[in-house]
């Protein structure tokens, strides 16, 4: 269950994530919390704040693949994670010195949108090179592990002390969590990095482009991933509406909302570490089907406490999603085109956030603060069925061919 943990590169990258991430969580719930108060409880200006946040994902992911196929991964991840503690140390000054503004805030998070859509396709594309092929699926599991153990205690940690000594505080406890991973990463050894071959040229884009298209099977998996995370990983807006709006909560009810939702998703990680073998497209297109569900089902249940109840399977649920999606397209790609091919995928999982999250805003401010759960939940149900269909149906075309809804999708 923990064999990549056995190689010292990924031992470092893990424990120092182990930290960071805890500091990401404890800033993301005390930003929501943040904006509501400078806003009035508005639910658009919470859209409007994820929008600036993941929306440079749509501009910069697939440049920032080709990057990662062409520089030292290390030192680019280096160089982003430098980029989001000043973010963090910027906003955390202005708020505890009381001269935060709501402008203040979404000019904040376009810069760290940035650094973030340069940040990922990077690092997602960087794990091989700490474990090689073999133990890939094993580390993306725990990657996850990681970022649901976080999920579950930053947001705990932030709830606490958002409401002893208020927001500011938090964002610069998340500037000291970056020593951490900027440590393990300094003191990795470059030797033992199983680095591919780098990519040359101007149309490094435009050749990743090319090697998706021509795979049909990557395809609708990309857009099931696009339209299931536009419209249903909408947690984070969605549970911070639900709480201030629904259940007349507190932080302390949205940190601990987020913290049931990273049980499940933790114990969907541990699931994931726990499978032997790849994922397949048939596991995939299925998690999309019953995340719907259950996304539709916490939207439906009528107390605080059934909600949360609730978040539980849905997380375990939306975990073996995303890293069925991870698995499949890193292990089907060649190394040489996977950083590109991960900047795709990130676009896909991210770059909907801009549109979604106002739209899903608004429509909770219109109607009701559960909106967003219901939509998203149905929307995803209908996303996994039908590119279930389409890439069946391309099957029964195509006499001779391995099932594709049976095996990870080929190179």
């Amino acid at each position: 269950m923990f064999s990549s943990l056995s190689v010292r590169n990924y031992r470092l990258w893990a424990s120092g994530q182990v930290v960071s991430l805890v500091g990401t969580w404890m800033q993301r719930i005390a930003q929501d919390w943040l904006v509501l108060h400078l806003s009035g409880n508005s639910g658009v200006a919470i859209g409007i704040v994820m929008a600036l946040q993941f929306g440079p994902t749509a501009v910069f992911s697939m440049p920032a693949g080709a990057l990662a196929d062409r520089f030292d991964k290390r030192r680019l991840l280096i160089a982003t994670q430098v980029g989001m503690a000043l973010c963090a140390l910027i906003l955390g000054l202005s708020d505890t010195l009381g001269a935060a503004t709501l402008g203040q805030v979404y000019a904040i998070s376009l810069a760290l949108g940035v650094i973030s859509a340069i940040d990922a396709p990077i690092r997602q594309s960087f794990t091989v090179e700490m474990v090689g092929p073999e133990q890939l699926p094993n580390a993306v599991a725990l990657n996850s592990m990681t970022f649901n153990l976080a999920r579950i205690i930053g947001p705990a940690i932030a709830g606490v002390l958002i409401t002893l000594v208020g927001t500011g505080p938090v964002f610069l406890i998340n500037v000291a969590t970056f020593v951490a991973v900027l440590t393990g990463l300094l003191m990795m050894n470059d030797s033992q990095l199983q680095r591919s071959a780098r990519s040359v040229g101007s149309r490094s884009v435009r050749a990743g482009l090319s090697y998706v298209r021509e795979r049909p099977q990557l395809i609708a998996l990309f857009a099931t991933v696009f339209v299931v995370s536009t419209f249903g990983l909408n947690f984070p807006l969605s549970l911070a509406l639900l709480t201030k709006n629904t259940f007349a909560g507190s932080a302390g009810g949205y940190g601990f909302l987020s913290t049931m939702l990273a049980v499940g998703t933790l114990a969907g990680a541990t699931l994931a570490a726990r499978r032997r073998g790849p994922a397949t497209l048939r596991t995939f297109f299925l998690a999309a089907v019953a995340f719907g569900v259950l996304e539709t089902a916490v939207g439906l249940m009528p107390t605080f406490w059934l909600v949360a109840a609730m978040l539980i399977p849905a997380g375990i649920v939306s975990l073996l999603f995303t890293t069925a999606a991870m698995n499949i397209v890193q292990l089907s790609v060649d190394s040489s085109m996977r950083g590109r091919v991960m900047g795709i995928y990130m676009l896909c999982f991210l770059g909907g956030t801009p549109v979604g999250s106002p739209l899903l805003g608004w429509l909770a401010e219109v109607t009701s603060p559960r909106a967003p759960l219901l939509v998203g939940g149905l929307v995803s149900v209908a996303a996994g069925v039908a590119c279930a269909l389409l890439v069946r149906r391309r099957h029964i075309g195509a006499p001779g061919s391995t099932a594709p809804t049976e095996v990870p999708v080929s190179a």
